[in-house]
């Protein structure tokens, strides 16, 4: 009896690594062969999960990628780490290059300085990845007083991509990847409640945010048609990502918890998959507007392709952020 419970495990074991290799191998091929020298991308929250592998892997294709982080001790060792797994020709002349900037999405004043030094600095900006997120956390604000998931995940990316639009227009063909979650489904605009003052539940608050990210997109897609700059949104699947960091697994369930996710959970490289795509393929070359994952267009429920709400919550966040007094 044991031996053969054994044998299933470890038969079991043998098939699910099959498994996760043929899936990573079809998930690497996504971004295979695609070039992105002489192009400049940005990518918020770089240093860790799927904005790190995203990093690392349009340096890989030679563009210049600058790390928009909070914590610039931790970029700048996510920076080395990534350099040293693509080796010294990564950033040999002519070919991609790593920089990292300080950017606090939950900070507007950091946003806007953020802007400031790379509207002075940089020439051009081909690609803007809205990738950095807070997860479930705890009710907490904003150094601007907005709840930390909706202020974060939708205001600090919202006027981020406002003050950048200029130079994405002048840059144009130009891309916005805006990384959302198959968690939109389970959430809600309340303009009366946006900043869960009445009520918070952090679960129903972060869906309330991916939401948000779509509906933006698709309004941010519409009032750019014509000018080269395309939009699109998209979900990464389930990650093994620190993102959820302000999940609490009881002790017991932790080693169960660690087998499933590494059995069924995408690694961050492939969780990115959809990122890079969007970012670099020239499939979606004049793509706008659409909705993305695992590098395929997907449908969205009705409620996150509500063009109503969509400019209603332009209008709003214009004023929250200070765009509009």
């Amino acid at each position: 009896m044991a031996a053969a419970a054994a044998a299933l495990v470890l038969g079991g074991g043998v098939l699910l690594a099959a498994w996760r290799w043929l899936r990573a191998a079809g998930r690497a091929a996504a971004g295979a062969g695609a070039s992105m020298r002489g192009k400049t991308v940005i990518i918020t929250g770089a240093n860790s999960g799927l904005g790190r592998a995203a990093a690392a892997e349009l340096l890989r294709m030679q563009a210049r990628v600058i790390m928009g982080c909070r914590d610039r001790a931790r970029a700048e060792r996510a920076a080395r780490e990534i350099r040293a797994e693509l080796g010294e020709g990564a950033e040999a002349e002519g070919g991609g290059e790593l920089v990292v900037r300080e950017l606090d999405l939950a900070s507007l004043r950091s946003v806007r300085a953020f802007c400031h030094r790379v509207l002075q600095e940089e020439p051009r900006l081909d690609v803007l990845i809205n990738n950095a997120g807070v997860f479930q956390c705890p009710y907490m604000k904003t150094e601007d007083g907005f709840e930390m998931q909706f202020g974060v995940n939708h205001l600090g990316h919202f006027l981020l991509t406002n003050l950048l639009l200029g130079l994405l227009k002048n840059s144009a063909p130009s891309r916005i990847v805006v990384v959302s979650s198959k968690l939109y489904k389970y959430g809600e605009i309340n303009f009366e409640d946006l900043n869960s003052e009445i009520s918070y539940n952090k679960s129903f608050c972060y869906s309330r945010s991916k939401l948000a990210n779509i509906l933006f997109a698709r309004e941010l897609a519409r009032r750019l048609e014509g000018t080269g700059v395309t939009v699109n949104s998209l979900h990464p699947g389930i990650v093994r990502t620190n993102l959820g960091r302000y999940v609490n697994i009881p002790l017991l369930a932790k080693p169960l918890f660690n087998l499933v996710s590494w059995a069924f959970f995408k690694t961050p490289l492939e969780g990115a998959q959809t990122t890079i795509f969007l970012a670099s393929s020239h499939d979606v070359e004049g793509v706008s507007g659409k909705y993305f994952g695992d590098c395929k267009e997907e449908e969205l429920l009705p409620k996150a392709t509500d063009d109503l709400v969509a400019r209603k919550l332009w209008d709003i966040s214009e004023v929250m952020v200070g765009l509009l007094k």
